[in-house]
């Protein structure tokens, strides 16, 4: 059932937008349409009231004069005569005035004689009508002095004004004056009917005007929508074309829009790589582990030899994929929030300790500069990796023996501290200087796997260093070798102390030392 109203009743952003757009003009039509309607009924009828005032008093001031003018013996009957003659001379119609004078014990004078008596039925009329006409037309006298509306027949609704006028000592007359509102019936009904024309008009423009407008503004919505769905079903290459940029919402959107979508097509491009590389790089020892066990079972009476051979292997192997599964896990655990544990690390003998034990690693001649005095706030086995992974890369690259592998620490403005690994190897070229910290990315596309490198081990020193709110770069050292820098935040100078350890020299190079 929703489905089928859905079908029927359109609920794009278009409609939509037409829809609360020409809502909002009914609205302010509807809202200028009761001011103006109640305006003009007001307006007219305080122009009446002030035209039945004038009326009254007129009528007043004639009795008044009609007195004084024959002082001889004035009654009630020369009053009614009076009254009846100023009267007479106003034409009536059943749009103009209502006069009458209601004078104690004398017949009321009145142009409309047949609204103060009980007249017969009029041709046509039954009597239950004219009984009607006559209980409405007895309100008239017994209203109150004053303003007040009321219905007479045959007249219709009538704005009446009753005052009462002392025209001598000891006699008193009613004066009275009434108008009726047809006028205001029919001026209101105009603006009403002016009101519904011009309202159609405006809300049928209004309709069309927001349907084109909409449509202009989700112009680019619908082109996001429909590029995202080109996404959903996997297609990463689609943008959204922003011809003109204007600095607008919609713009600013798509531009997102469009950004998002490269670093979505960078992220997945990475991915599948990282899935590649890793498929690859275990793909590798399985295949050795399965062709050594191939050889060794295709032998009838293998020697003990061959068995320990084909064991070395595979547990060589086995051993290369544990370093790669730890080193994908390590990867993979550093955007979580627990992934560091910082504490203040006494920086001179964290760096001695630390250098002392790669320095046993292999026989290289090992150099390691003055560390300044102070504490770091850092993860000292995460930092400890990622300096142990640098030096690991000197070493892989330098000769045996003679190789050099250094390790320089300077403070920085900031509070910052810089370790320094310099090798004297062949170098890392500059277009591959920042390639180095990919993931499974190698200089040396011809150094074998069996030395045991994964090719995460810059990628985990920048996936720490990162974690820590530093940041790493590879360069040219002074003697042609690999030269890597790590900032970290987070150095404390000791207090009164001149920066550097005074038991460690820089110039002294240590002698070969056997793994």
């Amino acid at each position: 059932m929703q489905s089928g109203l859905r079908r029927l009743v359109p609920t794009g952003l278009r409609w939509r937008l037409a829809g609360w757009f020409t809502l909002v003009t009914l609205l302010c039509i509807a809202i200028v349409f009761v001011a103006v309607y109640r305006g003009t009924g007001s307006q007219l009828r305080s122009q009446i009231d002030r035209e039945l005032a004038g009326d009254a008093a007129e009528l007043a001031h004639n009795l008044t004069e009609a007195d004084a003018e024959d002082p001889r013996e004035h009654n009630a009957r020369e009053l009614y005569r009076a009254a009846t003659r100023y009267i007479n001379n106003q034409p009536f119609s059943a749009s103009s005035t209502l006069l009458f004078v209601l004078i104690p014990g004398v017949t009321p004078s009145t142009n409309r004689p047949e609204l103060f008596g009980n007249p017969p039925p009029e041709v046509g009329e039954t009597l239950a009508e004219q009984a009607e006409e006559n209980r409405l037309a007895r309100q008239l006298p017994g209203r109150a002095d004053g303003y007040s509306t009321l219905t007479l027949p045959d007249v219709g609704e009538v704005r009446v004004l009753k005052l009462r006028v002392h025209v001598r000592p000891g006699l008193s007359v009613i004066v009275g004056a009434g108008e009726p509102l047809a006028a205001v019936s029919r001026a209101q009904g105009g603006v009403a009917k002016a009101f519904v024309l011009a309202g159609l008009i405006a809300l049928a423009v209004a309709l069309l005007a927001s349907y084109f407008v909409g449509a202009r503004v989700s112009r680019p919505l619908r082109r996001m929508a429909g590029v995202a769905a080109r996404v959903d079903a996997g297609d990463l290459h689609p943008r959204i074309h922003v011809p003109t940029p204007q600095g607008d919402e919609v713009t600013v959107l798509a531009e997102a829009f469009n950004h998002m979508l490269d670093r979505l097509t960078e992220a997945f491009a990475g991915q599948r790589a990282f899935v590649a590389d890793a498929s690859h790089e275990l793909r590798t020892p399985l295949t050795v582990i399965r062709g050594q066990l191939e050889v060794l079972a295709a032998q009838q009476d293998p020697s003990s030899e061959e068995v320990r051979r084909v064991e070395g292997l595979v547990q060589a192997e086995i051993a290369r994929m544990s370093r790669l599964v730890d080193d994908l896990l390590l990867l993979a655990k550093t955007d979580q929030f627990e992934f560091l544990r910082i504490e203040s690390i006494d920086l001179p003998v964290y760096v001695g300790e630390l250098w002392d034990g790669m320095s046993l690693l292999a026989s290289r001649r090992f150099e390691l500069g003055p560390v300044p005095h102070g504490t770091l706030r850092a993860d000292p086995d995460r930092l400890a990796q990622a300096l142990r992974n640098l030096v690991g890369n000197a070493i892989d690259h330098t000769a045996p023996e003679d190789g050099v592998v250094r390790m320089r620490v300077r403070t920085l403005a900031g509070g910052r501290i810089r370790f320094i690994v310099e090798d004297d190897g062949p170098g890392i070229p500059p277009e591959q200087r920042e390639r180095v910290f990919h993931r499974f990315h190698r200089t040396d596309v011809a150094r074998d796997r069996a030395s045991g490198g994964t090719g995460l081990g810059l990628a985990i020193v920048r996936a720490i260093t990162d974690a820590h709110g530093g940041s790493v770069s590879a360069g040219e050292a002074g003697d042609g070798g690999a030269r890597f820098e790590l900032e970290l935040p987070g150095f404390t100078p000791a207090p009164g102390g001149d920066g550097l350890r005074d038991d460690v020299d820089a110039s002294t190079a240590l002698s070969p030392t056997a793994p």
